[in-house]
């Protein structure tokens, strides 16, 4: 069911609230053969409005599949039930590229793997949501709709005022319960890799508000299995929980990569030691790779014992005989996604392929199997946008952020990516898209 809010032109126009962003650096970067470009994420001022009665739903089905995965991460660096009852393939454990040999056995504070998890939605015309995809490592995008939805009270508030709009200021106090929850005795702090990294202004941005400190590498060291970080007296203090944003294998040159120079020594051994918490935990991405998304319904039946309560998009793996017969059949129709590629990358229509190119594709999906995933494509909702002082209709999506602490809770708020380009599905930042705000509506 759909519900018609009424808000007025009150809600501010672009202009004003992008030059607001602008001039609080509310920026995002990405590397490009190797050079580093700051760009700006611009919002859109007409917000996505999810009804009370949708958003009861949704919570529900988030919350089932997050625990699930978590379920899913515990057994696998563990007994590998799942594994060992052939719901799972070991192929689709151990040869994927988030699966790290180095977590085995380690169990994080109160079993909990991924606490932040940011859970990629669309809704199709039928009002019907889907999810499309699982990010348990370091999902981005939180503070764009806190400090839009903070930016937009200064420029439209009567808005709020007129409409039962939940507030989402409650994001703070909720990542702050997350971190506590792992907490091993010391202080919060947020690692980042500094300046430049893609996300830099989010890493500030929430350790303002979580009133956590904001460390890169050179700042922190293990003694005696403890994480300290230098103060500015000279002294040390230690840090209970790390909530880190950059890779897995750049976090510990002593456990993954030797050659990382953002990561601090000795971080697993601390870590294993149970002195400090990890948020999220490394070896997440075995759990978010593509692949692992196909049997994430029968995780929620295997480790719940419950029906799936949202759905996949419909997906085929190569992998399988009869899947792959259906996608050779139906390659032209389908949408193929590489399972090692992230932020809009790897992701191929076949409708937009030459009959040669097609041929070429068809060959090596044959000779990797494992490597893809095929899904019909969902002819999504669009949403309105404004652009160039006219109303336009753009494809767009929804990052849910759902927390794990002592318990499992979803962020009434979200992330609203939409496509910039009106012949396109794709709505990644890194791919030229925009943002909406996401009203959730208390009634």
């Amino acid at each position: 069911m759909t519900q018609q809010v009424q808000f007025t032109k009150a809600v501010g126009n672009a202009s004003e609230i992008n030059e607001l962003l602008r001039r609080y650096g509310v920026k995002f970067g990405i590397y490009k053969n190797g050079v580093f470009n700051e760009q700006f994420f611009p919002f859109d001022p007409i917000p996505r409005v999810i009804t009370a009665e949708d958003f009861q739903s949704m919570e529900k089905g988030l919350a089932q599949r997050v625990k699930a995965l978590n379920e899913f991460l515990f057994d696998i660096y563990h007994e590998k039930k799942i594994v060992h009852d052939g719901i799972i393939p070991e192929d689709f454990i151990y040869i994927s590229k988030g699966y790290l040999a180095e977590c085995e056995g380690i169990t994080p504070k109160n079993n909990v793997y991924s606490h932040i998890s940011g859970i990629d939605l669309v809704q199709a015309k039928n009002g019907e949501w889907y999810i499309l995809e699982d990010n348990l490592r370091i999902p981005s995008g939180a503070s764009y709709p806190l400090i839009a939805r903070d930016l937009t009270r200064i420029a439209a508030p009567q808005a709020f005022e007129e409409n039962p709009i939940i507030d989402n200021r409650g994001y703070a106090e909720l990542l702050k319960e997350t971190m506590e929850n792992v907490n091993c005795g010391g202080a919060r702090a947020i690692l980042t890799p500094g300046r430049y990294n893609a996300a830099y202004f989010e890493h500030s941005y929430l350790a303002e508000l979580t009133d956590s400190v904001l460390v890169q590498n050179d700042e922190l060291f293990v003694e005696d299995n403890i994480l300290y970080y230098h103060t500015y007296s000279g002294g040390k203090s230690r840090i209970g929980v790390l909530y880190r944003r950059i890779a897995d294998e750049y976090l510990d040159p002593l456990t993954f990569l030797p050659e990382s120079l953002i990561g601090i020594p000795n971080l697993m051994e601390a870590y294993r030691s149970g002195n400090v918490g990890i948020i999220n935990a490394p070896g997440n991405g075995v759990a978010d790779d593509k692949g692992i998304y196909y049997f994430v319904p029968k995780m929620i039946k295997y480790y719940l014992g419950e029906e799936p309560i949202l759905k996949n998009a419909p997906t085929y793996l190569p992998f399988y005989e009869e899947d792959m017969k259906y996608v050779m059949e139906h390659l032209d129709k389908l949408v193929i996604k590489d399972v090692a590629e992230a932020g809009g990358y790897g992701v191929v229509f076949g409708s937009k392929l030459t009959k040669e190119k097609l041929e070429e594709f068809r060959k090596t999906i044959i000779a990797e199997p494992r490597r893809f995933i095929a899904q019909e494509v969902i002819d999504f909702l669009d949403l309105p946008i404004i652009e160039d002082n006219e109303t336009v209709m753009r494809k767009a999506d929804l990052r849910a952020f759902v927390l794990s602490g002592a318990e499992t809770k979803v962020w009434a708020s979200g992330l609203t990516r939409f496509s910039r380009n009106p012949d396109s599905f794709v709505v990644n930042s890194s791919q030229g898209g925009g943002f909406k705000d996401t009203w959730v509506l208390s009634r």
